[in-house]
């Protein structure tokens, strides 16, 4: 987690329903406040570039409007978003490394809308439509997790409240 705070590192934050991707090795992609959300970490180290996205709901069929405006809220037009990107910045979805955190039960809503567990079905089927594999995931549970990607490596950490692990 050094690593991480040390000042030579530039830290670029992915806010909610949004997406960067990175070349610089100094770099450390952020997001903050993953509760239902997924942050899904996308790394090819041959090209070594990394990707962030943090999208909110499932499908963009909810609000094909939303969509459009913006494509980052969703876990289908998100993923092919960020993909695009990185594919057009040399990476291949072959080499990508992929790991996920979030999608968890933030309120009390006893099950009516799950959409933790929606947001995380999502996500593996869009991945299983691109023929990519997860390599590692921290998801469900009942708290908000901050996510690390760092372009160096690909290496991904995650917070949640007093803990601190390498996914």
């Amino acid at each position: 987690m050094k690593q991480l705070e040390e000042e030579s590192n530039v830290q670029l934050v992915v806010n909610v329903s949004d997406a960067r991707t990175s070349t610089t090795l100094e770099d450390v992609l952020v997001t903050y406040s993953l509760g239902s959300c997924i942050g899904v970490a996308l790394y090819d180290p041959i090209a070594r570039l990394a990707g962030l996205l943090h999208y909110q709901l499932p499908t963009s069929t909810l609000d094909p409007q939303k969509a459009k405006e913006n494509p980052h809220m969703f876990a289908d037009t998100g993923m092919q978003f960020l993909l695009g990107e990185m594919e057009s910045r040399g990476g291949q979805r072959r080499r990508m490394k992929v790991k996920l955190a979030g999608a968890a039960q933030m309120l009390n809503d006893a099950n009516l809308f799950n959409i933790g567990k929606r947001n995380h079905a999502a996500i593996r089927k869009v991945l299983w439509q691109h023929g990519m594999f997860l390599e590692a995931e921290e998801i469900g549970g009942a708290i908000p997790r901050t996510m690390y990607l760092r372009a160096s490596d690909g290496g991904v950490t995650i917070r949640s409240q007093q803990h601190t692990r390498e996914l």
